[in-house]
């Protein structure tokens, strides 16, 4: 049978092939728990606890300990343009033109501005007002991310925030040049859980902003929890994912998308889903290729990555919005428009995800670990505040008086229906 095919082939290459009706792996893939780290948790609290406290001297003693500052924290615009000077010619313009694309796809995303008439003399508006200051997390890691900058500082600046403060703990040339491409206000080279802290609270020399937004490591994720009660994020950064729901296909293609989302991180998700056990085992195969080149991905396959031979085709979609990715990738427009629920979907061949991470122009700053259920990626409409005007006149709550009344009775606000 199919499944004792696929059980057969459970082995023999890195990454695992498994039957949908395996219920126990299948269990493993859909539990979305987050895990969580009490030493992280405590360590970060304590970080955050002591630069709200503190202020720029516990900033700068963990800018010390943690990121090996040792002069000013903040990077001049003279820094900035000097070491914009020093990035490769080519990565310039690639940072150009990923910028022009982002800023015209969040061009689109900021809310428009209404006004309806419910009832004669009843005006209701909607007003849309940018926030005033955000602050924007760039990780440094093994290489610097200018194009997280782009992303997140960009749609910032589209939507009309006035001040954009960014942190790098690694502002390598190619991040200057993004801050200097982005419109980004203030620098400053600092990372971790002490730079959340600063955004959310405040110190001498950072500014406190309204919204944090940006991916970042557990200590990064876990500060940014920790002061949402007090400053709005954009949402939790865990591992990044990627699905692909595919009947048909080049499995080398196939390998090289579940293979390029996996260096990203051991943690990572790289599952394929498919009616089709050859394809399914031809990708297993071609995924084992790659990896003698890219052992980066390496633990990530290990530990994570699944080739899913279901039922029928309609079975993997139905498993994808179920998983609710950050990333999938399929075949057509009509599975596309199946795919509701996901962070972004890739539609044909040519889809490679890595593409929509740095130039297509679409946010790369993504839901995961099943965010995806209930909002998108990071837009531009992010960064606005939306509320509402109500103009009545007295004609208006004349033929509004009858059904406010009822309304407020019924509920036993008397005063309500007096007033």
């Amino acid at each position: 049978t199919q499944q004792d095919r696929a059980v057969r082939a459970n082995g023999k290459t890195t990454m695992k092939v498994i039957n949908s009706s395996n219920v126990r792996a299948m269990q493993r893939l859909l539990n979305r728990a987050q895990a969580t780290d009490s030493v992280i948790e405590g360590q970060v609290a304590q970080i955050v606890n002591r630069v709200r406290r503190r202020g720029d001297r516990a900033l700068q003693e963990y800018a010390k300990r943690f990121d090996k500052v040792t002069g000013p924290l903040e990077i001049s615009r003279r820094e900035m343009r000097n070491g914009a000077k020093r990035t490769p010619p080519a990565v310039t313009r690639a940072l150009k033109e990923a910028a022009r694309h982002i800023r015209r796809v969040a061009e689109k995303q900021v809310p428009k501005t209404w006004r309806t008439t419910t009832v004669r003399g009843v005006l209701v508006e909607q007003r849309v007002m940018p926030l005033e200051r955000v602050g924007c997390y760039v990780p440094g890691g093994r290489y610097p991310l200018p194009s997280s900058l782009l992303m997140t500082a960009i749609p910032a600046r589209v939507a009309g925030v006035r001040e954009i403060i960014a942190a790098c703990p690694r502002p390598e040339p190619a991040v200057l040049t993004a801050a200097l491409e982005a419109g980004v206000s203030k620098l400053y080279r600092v990372g971790g859980a002490h730079i959340i802290a600063a955004f959310a609270y405040g110190t001498e020399s950072v500014p406190k902003v309204e919204k944090i937004v940006g991916p970042g490591n557990a200590y990064v994720s876990a500060a940014k929890t920790t002061v949402a009660a007090d400053c709005p994020i954009d949402f939790y950064a865990g591992p990044t994912e990627i699905v692909i729901v595919a009947r048909n296909g080049n499995a080398d293609w196939i390998a090289s998308d579940l293979v390029a989302q996996a260096e990203h991180d051991p943690a990572a998700r790289a599952i394929l889903l498919t009616p089709n056990f050859e394809l399914a085992k031809a990708v297993a195969s071609a995924v084992d290729a790659r990896l003698v080149e890219h052992q980066a991905a390496r633990a990530s396959i290990e530990q994570h990555g699944v080739a899913v031979v279901t039922t029928t085709l309609d079975e993997a979609i139905t498993l994808s919005n179920d998983l609710a990715p950050e990333h999938v990738v399929c075949e057509t427009e009509a599975v596309a428009r199946q795919l509701t629920r996901s962070g972004t979907v890739f539609v044909g061949p040519y889809g490679a995800q890595a593409a929509g991470d740095y130039a297509t122009g679409s946010n790369h700053v993504l839901p995961t670990n099943g965010a995806a259920r209930f909002r998108g990626g990071l837009s531009a409409a992010d960064f606005v505040r939306i509320n509402s005007v109500q103009r009545v006149t007295r004609e208006g709550l004349k033929r509004l008086a009858p059904t406010t009344i009822s309304l407020a009775n019924i509920e036993g606000l008397i005063a309500h229906a007096a007033s």
